[in-house]
């Protein structure tokens, strides 16, 4: 039996579950392959027994990271919404942490993920990702008295991944200064709808 270094069993099975989603997180950004049981049990320091016992299959540690990246991804965004003061404040800190996401390692493990995980398994939780963003960004929209949310929420999203697009950060993290230039693009568009200063969005 392996050795409990947790206070409770339970506690102790969270932690290495935790361990291995971490590890195969960052194999996926490294390699952008689907990590083997192996690689995953040495980057979290176990033996390749013990990984199956937690996962059974390749396959279904990979959906275990599926069900777990999307949510902690959405919290970051919405948790940088939240702490926005304004309407306007609250949008920009949903473009903001967007771009952010994309100049990341997470977007590394997102695009692994499309290439190797079956559709079935990765829509639903993309969908519900997408979803859970929107709900706020469409909020602050009306707060700003916008008359189409709907509309301008896609519009927004467009304007992100375009930025994304055009400074490259889909095939790569970017230098501080590259993402400066991206956003400072998009505040020059925006910080007059957003009703916030130009130079110092909040």
């Amino acid at each position: 039996m392996p050795r409990i270094t947790a206070a409770t069993v339970a506690e102790h099975r969270s932690q290495q579950v935790r361990a291995l989603l971490d590890a195969a997180s960052g194999i996926l950004a490294s390699t952008g392959k689907a990590p083997t049981m192996s690689e995953v049990a040495r980057v979290a320091g176990l033996a390749r027994s013990s990984v199956y016992q937690y996962f059974t299959s390749p396959d279904e540690l990979l959906a275990a990271v599926v069900a777990d990246v999307f949510p902690a991804w959405a919290r970051t965004v919405l948790d940088r919404v939240e702490a926005a003061v304004s309407p306007g404040g609250r949008v920009w800190a949903y473009i903001e942490a967007n771009v952010d996401l994309f100049d990341s390692s997470e977007q590394a493990v997102a695009r692994a993920l499309s290439q190797i995980v079956d559709p079935q398994v990765l829509m639903p939780p993309m969908k519900a990702f997408h979803r859970q963003l929107q709900v706020p960004l469409r909020e602050a929209l009306v707060e700003l008295g916008e008359l189409e949310p709907d509309a301008v929420a896609e519009h927004i999203d467009a304007l992100v991944m375009q930025a994304a697009r055009s400074i490259g950060a889909e095939d790569g993290p970017l230098g501080p200064q590259t993402r400066a230039q991206a956003l400072a693009r998009l505040r020059r568009l925006l910080s007059g709808y957003l009703q916030l200063p130009p130079a110092s969005l909040d």
